[in-house]
């Protein structure tokens, strides 16, 4: 790293995030793609383009063609290094949000490490968290950073959670899509990542989750065995399983006092706050999020339709779509919120600063 012990000997007042990139698999799966799929069965017979859209909010989605995570994870470290002019060699940390990892172990972020060419004298770990996944990474790398560990934190989401789906579900297939971004995070004479409220709640680990596969319930002919439930959707028990009215009454419950707990540690109220970004799991979600935050629509960020669900990934989509439309201004505030697998949550506000140029 250039300069290393010189930029360590630096005070260190806050951390930014200073760029973001966002890499998307190449086969594109839209919902006249899943309505020929499904019409092909009995069970698919009343399914229609509308109907999906309607549901959802989502008219496409992006879907790994046998990527792994580390391949996409890679694009998205290639893509940020080469949009934003960034040197690899600066790199001194890298964390790697996941939720489906290259292998039980190594862990993903050593192989991530590897292909990007990355220096071998830097920490490299994964994290294995979904919808709030984006928020816990900033706090990690915020922590880091103050902590004196690093000046400049690689944070990557990447999910390939189409490969862990049935593909006759049609209660998650329409909603999930993959996807991976890459966000430089660095040390900073601002407090541009400001203060997290963050919860966790072990006890409804169950609502959304892959119940075999790894150790609690090993591989096995049973676990392989499809089930169709009663409104025909099939899966298996190595297949992500979620329960959509208990998941969504979870985040109605936690969205508003995660939501006024960020905005007191950050002495901030709402209309201090230019932006609002929460986790992009389907519309008919944002909207009671929207709804029951008291949010202007103008504020509130829905950026679903052309992505679907990209667990990890929806908050910096989001955020790089409102960077590249041009509306994001230096000194924007934007207050992100993610909840869901876990049952987690979390909260912060950062300021646009290196963001907005």
């Amino acid at each position: 790293m250039k300069n290393q012990s010189k930029e360590k000997s630096l005070p260190i007042s806050g951390a930014s995030c200073r760029a973001i990139s966002v890499y998307l698999p190449e086969k594109v799966m839209d919902n006249a793609a899943l309505v020929r799929e499904w019409n092909e069965t009995a069970s698919g017979a009343r399914w229609s383009e509308g109907k999906i859209f309607s549901k959802t909010g989502i008219a496409k989605r992006h879907v790994v063609d046998g990527e792994l995570v580390s391949d996409i994870a890679a694009a998205a470290g290639e893509k940020l290094f080469a949009e934003h002019g960034i040197d690899r060699a600066d790199i001194d940390f890298l964390l790697l949000c996941t939720e489906c990892p290259d292998h039980f172990l190594p862990a993903t972020a050593c192989i991530v490490q590897h292909r990007l060419g990355l220096r071998q004298n830097i920490g490299a770990l994964d994290y294995n968290l979904g919808c709030s996944g984006y928020i816990y990474g900033l706090a990690v790398a915020k922590g880091l950073i103050l902590g004196g560990v690093a000046r400049n934190v690689l944070l990557i989401t990447a999910d390939t959670i189409s490969r862990v789906i049935h593909p006759l579900d049609k209660s998650t297939r329409t909603l999930f899509g993959d996807a991976a971004a890459a966000t430089l995070v660095e040390a900073s004479d601002a407090a541009d990542i400001g203060e997290f409220s963050l919860g966790t709640n072990g006890g409804g680990a169950d609502k959304l989750l892959i119940p075999a596969g790894a150790w609690a319930a090993p591989s096995s002919p049973e676990t392989r065995v499809e089930v169709t439930n009663r409104w025909g959707n099939v899966r298996t028990p190595e297949h992500l399983y979620m329960n959509g009215p208990e998941v969504l009454s979870f985040s109605l419950e936690v969205a508003p006092p995660c939501f006024d707990d960020t905005l007191s540690l950050n002495g901030v109220t709402v209309d201090g706050i230019d932006w609002v970004i929460v986790h992009q799991a389907s519309l008919v979600l944002l909207e009671k999020v929207r709804d029951a935050l008291e949010i202007p629509p103008e504020k509130f960020i829905i950026d679903i339709e052309n992505y679907g669900n990209t667990v990890s990934s929806t908050i910096p989509v989001a955020l790089n779509d409102l960077r590249s439309s041009g509306r994001l201004r230096p000194g924007d505030k934007i207050l992100l919120m993610g909840f869901g697998v876990g049952l987690s949550w979390g909260g912060t506000v950062i300021t646009a600063n290196g963001l907005a140029r």
